[in-house]
């Protein structure tokens, strides 16, 4: 950065923090009218589901997001006891506008009635609590609601708790850290306050975003832990460098300490946040708003912290003044610094010095610990996985209990008679009997629900529908094949007229298109993010292997960390002892962005790193002591960051839901595996098994570049 601009910043120092003032307020005022705004939907735009959801919508007025499931537990009812219960389900169920029950079944002594809606998720959801006291009031107090809505109105509150805990323990775990590397001085507040900035921005721009596209509940959760981590990472890599020139330079010049902690520390964190910012920016590209939303909000915290560090760090840093000259900290903090620091230390020199064994020995480990990777299952999403506490998943028990979780989810068919009245006719009425009885024959499926009368008829007598239940939940394998089997087989009978069309509803279909949708785009984003980030590095590093390299240590960190991961949640002892859900299978959004952002971690890492080395190759020293110099200059910050970052996002992992555990302990791995296996071990082994090679860069591509080549030609 030059030194003019270093000048203005230092002039206009008042502006600038007035200037994040007003973001940080703005952003606390949109923090606290988010949570209205935010909402969940497995649509997925022009998927056959999303087709047969708009005509659900359109010939009945429902819509699957915001419709309820009611379970009322009885014991040796007569049939008009059972009539009675039903018909007061019915009555609470005109509390909510456009409610109306399409199917109510006794099912064990279980009463399951569904209640459609034509109200989004988010306005079903504000009628749960009405909904719920008007089944008390006519009697049904027991009678437990769930359903998108319930699910949904329960969970933002728990949240929102889940929420508090977590930045509890993560400015508790951050300033423990802080005190260890600063001691009791002013400087442990600085981080703190560029990370209030930056997040409270970040929320603020969601806030505006969520006012015009879809952004899900956990994206509060999502910025403001992994935002934490991420921005005190990077205030504390340019505090780490400003203290090193206050404290190695007699000259009382303010100026020159910025310059030079900007033009480096600060150059590599711009660096390093437009590269994760790259990765999760790819994520828009994923034809599915819920997974968009969830890259939008790690991209715009990586770009605002990295606006911050260019701005208001430096400012920040001026306002410090000398607190590093003199830093107060006591001598037992100094050794436990010092201990850490020397340990660090030690790891990368014996790396260094045994780079083949090294190499070796660490590459098998992760490769070992990448084949877990085996045990891996997705599923669009884990309903079962909720506090149980709240109602909607005591109804969720209850219905597992007694059929599945697919009683929550149902297939719904729909079928277009090709012109009003055609419904009502006696020759459609004998086809749709003979295809009851096909569904009904399928082992597979539990329930068929249907009648030629509303609610399965739509007014103007030309759309029919077909509820099915199935005996598993719509992440199992037989799930997804019962899927296939109705739309490639069962809606391709020749029971009906040739001008009769029929249509495949529903969260199982709705889930199979997600996940085609996620596995038919993925490997082309894959690649433009690899593409991207290689170019960047390419600029960063000034040479063609290292980028390389840091590539392939990357996808090695997300190949390990998927592995433990699956092995993990599999393991039930495992999930008893760290209080996790026992999943067999995991959420696939998080796997998507868990992807991405251990990606572009492990990129802020490399990018930490390798540019200290190259600083000290370009000084002049060999490659051995270069690796050598970087090493030492940037492991031990490196590793209190990824610590730090580990403190951050143990809120997600002590958590009460999977997708958000998911992601809090992929991330605690993988910045774990990333900064002791990969940073410490095989980064500088390979680095100094490369030798020269890692320096490459053609005069011809460092001229297109506009970059300077290689001082050593090869």
């Amino acid at each position: 950065m030059p030194p003019r601009l270093i000048a203005l910043i230092l002039r206009h120092r008042i502006a600038i923090s007035t200037v994040w003032l007003g973001l940080t307020l703005g952003g606390i005022f949109g923090a606290v009218n988010l949570s209205e705004h935010l909402t969940t939907s497995v649509s997925i735009p022009g998927s056959q589901s999303e087709g047969a959801e708009l005509i659900l919508q359109d010939a009945f007025g429902d819509n699957s997001e915001g419709s309820f499931t009611v379970l009322y537990k009885f014991k040796n009812a007569t049939e008009a006891q059972i009539a009675g219960y039903k018909a007061n389900i019915e009555k609470a169920s005109s509390v909510i506008p456009t409610g109306k029950v399409t199917t109510s079944r006794a099912l064990g002594g279980v009463l399951v009635t569904s209640v459609s809606t034509s109200l989004k998720l988010t306005e079903a959801a504000k009628y749960t609590p009405l909904f719920r006291a008007e089944l008390g009031r006519l009697g049904l107090s027991k009678a437990l609601v769930s359903g998108p809505p319930a699910i949904n109105h329960d969970v933002i509150p728990v949240l929102a708790n889940d929420l508090h805990k977590g930045q509890f323990l993560a400015v508790s775990f951050s300033l423990i850290i802080l005190f260890l590397l600063f001691g009791f001085s002013q400087a442990i507040f600085l981080p703190f306050a560029f990370a209030i900035a930056t997040i409270s921005t970040s929320i603020g721009i969601i806030y505006l975003l969520a006012n015009r596209i879809l952004m899900v509940p956990y994206v509060p959760n999502i910025i403001e832990l992994i935002g934490l981590g991420l921005a005190i990472d990077y205030s504390l890599l340019m505090m780490h460098r400003y203290r090193r020139e206050s404290q190695n330079t007699l000259e009382e010049n303010q100026q020159a300490y910025l310059s030079t902690t900007l033009n480096t520390s600060g150059r590599t964190v711009i660096f390093s946040g437009l590269t994760l910012a790259t990765a999760l920016a790819t994520l828009i590209l994923i034809p599915i708003p819920f997974v968009r939303s969830v890259g939008i909000s790690g991209m715009v915290v990586a770009l605002v912290s990295v606006i911050a560090a260019a701005t208001l760090q430096p400012v920040l840093l001026s306002l410090l003044g000398n607190q590093f000259k003199t830093p107060r900290r006591s001598r037992s903090l100094s050794i436990i610094t010092s201990s850490i620091s020397n340990l660090v230390l030690k790891i990368s020199s014996k790396s260094i010095k045994s780079a083949r064994l090294t190499f070796a020995l660490t590459l098998s480990i992760l490769i070992l610990a990448s084949s877990g990777v085996l045990l891996l299952q997705v599923t669009p999403s884990s309903l079962t996985a909720l506090p149980k506490n709240l109602d909607s998943a005591k109804a969720l028990t209850l219905a597992i209990d007694k059929v599945g979780e697919s009683l929550i989810t149902p297939h719904q068919i729909i079928i277009d008679s090709g012109a009003p009245g055609n419904a009502l006719t006696p020759q459609f009425g004998n086809s749709l009997d003979r295809f009851v009885a096909l569904l009904g024959n399928d082992p597979e499926i539990f329930l068929v629900a249907s009648d030629k009368i509303a609610p399965f008829i739509n007014s103007e007598g030309r759309y029919l529908r077909v509820l099915v239940v199935g005996r598993h939940n719509l992440g199992a394998t037989e799930s997804k094949e019962l899927v296939s089997k109705i739309r490639n087989v069962y809606l391709k009978t020749d029971y009906f007229s040739s001008n009769v069309k029929m249509y495949l509803a529903g969260a199982p279909a709705q889930g199979v298109d997600l996940l085609e949708s996620i596995y038919s785009s993925a490997p082309w984003i894959l690649l433009l993010m690899l593409l991207l980030s290689y170019l960047l590095l390419v600029r960063i590093f000034k040479s063609l292997i290292l980028p390389i390299k840091a590539i392939a240590l990357g996808l090695l960190s997300i190949s390990s960390t998927f592995g433990i991961l699956a092995f993990v949640f599999n393991l039930k002892t495992l999930t008893s002892l760290l209080g996790l859900y026992q999943l067999d299978q995991l959420e696939v959004w998080a796997l998507v962005f868990l992807f991405v952002l251990i990606f572009g971690l492990s990129m802020d890492y490399e990018v930490f790193i390798t540019s200290r080395i190259r600083e000290a190759w370009d000084s002049g020293l060999n490659n051995e002591s270069a690796v050598m110099e970087g090493m030492r200059q940037t492991a031990g910050v490196v590793s209190a960051a990824g610590i730090i970052m580990i403190g951050a996002v143990s809120g997600l992992i002590l958590g009460n839901f999977a997708g958000l555990q998911e992601i809090g302990v992929g991330i605690a791995v993988g910045v774990f595996v990333d900064i002791t296996l990969i940073r410490l071990m095989l980064l500088p082994s390979l680095m100094i098994l490369l030798g020269k090679w890692n320096w490459w860069l053609p005069e011809s591509i460092a001229k297109f570049l506009k970059l300077k080549p290689s001082a050593i030609k090869i």
